[in-house]
């Protein structure tokens, strides 16, 4: 629940209370109520002191928190907390200066659903999607080679993020990223009709299905660290090794493995963004630009929404770069 100032000179028992979402939040608003924990650490400023930086979330956006108690324990990631405080900006950014924070209690009875943002679309909507497109695939090699990557994932794959922060960091995040990537491909294959099709798609579905591998995800699509696997060897390396066992699997051989394993390693483009390999075919540059256009999108969509039409945001580190939010309708 956040509250707006209805006269500033007014003391907090008196504030206009309505009830706001992260994503209606401005500058001077106060806000009170049940928030998801994304990040959180215990820091300490120039001048010494201790200080709690947190990222908070609901189902419809984010923002920084900062508690100036050095004392107040940093809450632990993916639990729910009760926070009271104001709205302030700092760089161009919206951002909350906590006074009071706690634990959710059984008794605050909180529904998650509205704390924990996810994809637009049901996960069972979604996989279904994929797993029709599989079973168009032509080549039987390909599309058995696919079915076994899919089985493999498991359950996972209906929760699970794309990512951490950026881009799908959502619940079914992950099927989110491959099904808005397989919608694109499409209008690439129609628009290039000399590619192979199903590889493409096939590259789409598998690009990023060891993510499951990478992160530690809870079953509402929360990251709290990625995994020793993650750390040490990455989804694309992991990629290729699931995809070689899956291979073994279900006796699929020949040069369409070798070719997914390309797609699979050189997906990111370059070495600069972790590909050992860039694209060195059609379709494995053509996944490389879909992936990257999808998250892209994604990512800028999420800052418009926190952006005022007519404003730039703050900087964005991934972007290297400030956004514009137009008037789109003068």
């Amino acid at each position: 629940m956040a509250t707006r100032h209805s006269d500033p000179a007014q003391k907090e028992d008196l504030f206009l209370m309505e009830t706001y979402t992260v994503s209606q939040l401005v500058k001077d608003m106060r806000f009170e109520g049940f928030l998801l924990v994304r990040s959180s650490d215990q820091r300490t400023g120039s001048n010494g002191s201790r200080y709690l930086d947190m990222n908070l979330t609901d189902r419809t956006g984010e923002i920084n928190c900062k508690m100036w108690d050095g004392t107040v324990a940093p809450p632990q990631v993916g639990s729910v907390v009760k926070v009271r405080g104001l709205v302030q900006e700092y760089n161009g950014r919206q951002q909350l200066r906590v006074e009071r924070i706690r634990a959710a209690q059984p008794e605050d009875h909180v529904d998650l659903r509205l704390l924990v943002p996810c994809a637009p679309e049901e996960p069972e909507v979604m996989y279904k999607e994929i797993a029709d497109t599989v079973a168009r695939f032509e080549r039987e090699d390909l599309r058995k080679l696919v079915t076994e990557m899919l089985r493999m994932a498991g359950d996972k794959l209906m929760y699970f993020p794309a990512a951490q922060r950026l881009h799908h960091a959502e619940r079914s995040g992950l099927l989110h990223h491959t099904t808005g990537m397989l919608r694109t491909a499409e209008h690439i294959i129609a628009a290039y009709p000399f590619l192979n099709g199903d590889l493409l798609r096939a590259g789409v579905i598998l690009h990023d299905l060891s993510k499951i591998q990478e992160m530690n995800s809870d079953d509402m699509g929360n990251v709290n660290d990625y995994t020793r696997d993650g750390l040490l060897i990455g989804h694309l390396v992991r990629g290729v090794a699931q995809l070689s066992l899956a291979a073994q699997n279900v006796g699929v051989t020949g040069e369409i493995v070798l070719l997914l394993e390309h797609m699979i390693i050189s997906h990111h483009g370059e070495a600069e963004f972790g590909s050992p390999r860039m694209p060195m075919f059609p379709e494995a540059e053509a996944l490389h630009w879909i992936d990257l256009l999808d998250a892209r999108m994604n990512e800028m969509q999420s800052i418009m929404q926190r952006t005022p039409e007519g404003a730039f945001s703050e900087k964005i580190w991934s972007l290297d770069r400030r956004l514009y939010h137009p008037h789109y309708e003068e």
